[in-house]
């Protein structure tokens, strides 16, 4: 029973990181090439939230249950799916780490430019580049992690 109420939370806890992650990039993406300042400062706002609220919890759940599963089933920490799905995960949240603060950076520019009835600066989309060109490789990153933790080839 241990080892299905660890692997519930490891799986609930991904898909709140993944399903946060792409629900907060959908929305970010759209509401920026959208150029509507007002739409932009209002959902970097709630992204900068949810990055909180869910993503930062589950980036330490996921390796804490992961770490576990794979005691309580008897794998080898050298198994090299589980290598290779650490080193995705770390991938992933070296991407992730600038990605939070790009995303305060352009909650704080769309306020501004919203408060002051202008459009969305220059800086907002050099932020906005950086943060798509990070969030690609963390996405594909995961999604690895994923087939890695559902395939667990030799």
């Amino acid at each position: 029973m241990e080892y299905f109420v660890i692997k519930w939370l490891h799986i609930l806890s991904s898909t709140l990181m993944f399903g946060t992650g792409i629900g907060s990039a959908w929305y970010l993406l759209f509401a920026s090439i959208s150029r509507d300042t007002r739409a932009a400062a209002v959902v970097c706002r709630n992204v900068v939230r949810a990055d909180w609220l869910f993503t930062a919890t589950t980036m330490i759940v996921q390796p804490a249950t992961g770490y576990y599963l794979a005691h309580l089933a008897g794998y080898p920490l050298r198994s090299h799916w589980i290598v290779w799905s650490l080193w995705l995960y770390l991938i992933a949240g070296a991407c992730w780490l600038p990605v939070v603060w790009l995303q305060m950076r352009l909650r704080d520019v769309a306020a501004a430019a919203d408060a002051a009835g202008q459009p969305l600066p220059p800086l907002y989309w050099r932020y906005f580049r950086w943060w798509v060109a990070l969030g690609i490789p963390a996405f594909f990153a995961f999604v690895a992690v994923f087939y890695l933790m559902v395939a667990k080839p030799a």
